[in-house]
């Protein structure tokens, strides 16, 4: 049970203009905190000042800006990362595990209580093989090809060391397969990629996937606020597990869009990728390849997660089940963004 607060509770979350922040602040106002946001642009403080945040300018390598943003502050929200499929390890540690570093250390002199972290359900994944039921117990990869999910590994590494009753600074990463749910962006992209003729399945995309509606990432998150005893990680799904190319359909369904039943081998894929990836390299080639092996680990082999430790230790439970998730998705139609031009090779995330 939650303790009883007289007074607001007051909160900190970084990616507040993303989509998952976005909706993590919707619900945090809606439960009653006070919430303050982190925001890097002109841009990102308009937009979480309309949704009734309170911003503060900077970015995860600002300490200065971390210190003012956690003064106060009861529970962080940690959501802010570069989630990209191409670039750089060192991009992707710069802002995803010394952002994370610096995240603790403004908590810590804070006297912040507890830091909530967006992980991801990637971070325990190796080479590129079925996974089935996985649990928490399975250890952290860090694959060369996978900078993303090697970073986002080390990140909670760094959080989870953090927990300690010394200093009363308490830490829980949440683990989330595929998110999903109303405006986001990567349905655009992928509505754009199919409609460009390049939508291409997986190896049939046949392979299983658990996935993640936004709201049942946001209530695991403010679940985590309060209960566990810290220092731990947890999976969390929708409770249905699915395949790709059913979930993929019905999602791009609800834009009226019908991806044609082309297909590619995974080893196909997974050659042409190296390939790509040499191209871009050698080359210095600007932008994301078509094609990269973070995206096939992600999407090209069965993956599906084991949620017992979330419901046992954070009383976690999916408040929206896919079908109304998907019934939804239907109902708020075309985005704005489904009809600008262009093509964003990140859209192949789940669908080269």
């Amino acid at each position: 049970m939650s303790p009883v607060h007289n007074l607001p509770r007051r909160a900190l979350v970084t990616g507040g203009s993303g989509f998952v922040g976005g909706h993590l602040i919707r619900r945090l106002l809606l439960d009653g905190w006070h919430v303050r946001a982190l925001a890097r642009s002109a841009e990102a403080r308009a937009q979480v000042q309309a949704l009734g945040a309170e911003p503060v300018e900077g970015d995860l390598m600002d300490r200065s800006a971390l210190a003012s943003a956690m003064e106060g502050v009861e529970v962080a929200f940690h959501v802010a990362a570069h989630f990209k499929l191409w670039g750089p390890l060192s991009q992707f540690r710069r802002i995803n595990v010394e952002g994370t570093r610096n995240i603790v250390e403004a908590a810590e002199r804070a006297g912040a209580r507890r830091i909530v972290y967006v992980s991801a359900a990637a971070v325990v994944m190796g080479r590129p093989e079925p996974m089935h039921g996985v649990t928490e117990d399975v250890p952290l990869h860090k694959m060369s090809f996978a900078p993303y999910a090697a970073s986002k590994a080390e990140a909670e590494k760094v959080l989870l060391a953090a927990n300690d009753r010394r200093t009363g600074l308490s830490t829980v990463a949440i683990r989330p397969p595929f998110i999903w749910g109303p405006d986001m962006p990567a349905l655009d992209h992928m509505v754009e990629t199919v409609r460009a003729g390049q939508f291409q399945w997986v190896a049939g995309g046949g392979q299983a996937l658990s996935t993640c509606h936004v709201d049942n990432l946001c209530h695991a998150l403010i679940l985590a606020a309060d209960q566990g005893t810290g220092g731990e990680a947890f999976f969390v799904s929708d409770g249905e597990d699915t395949t790709l190319k059913s979930f993929l359909t019905r999602l791009l369904g609800s834009r009226g869009v019908t991806a044609k039943d082309r297909s590619v081998p995974f080893g196909v894929a997974w050659a042409m990728a190296g390939v790509m990836g040499a191209v871009w390299r050698i080359f210095r080639r600007e932008g994301e390849p078509p094609i990269t092996r973070q995206m096939l680990r992600l999407i090209g082999k069965p993956f599906t997660i084991d949620i017992s430790r979330a419901r046992h230790q954070l009383g976690y439970a999916p408040v929206i089940s896919p079908a109304d998730g998907m019934r939804r998705m239907q109902a708020s139609g075309a985005s704005p963004a489904e009809m600008a031009p262009g093509n964003n090779p990140q859209s192949r995330v789940a669908a080269s």
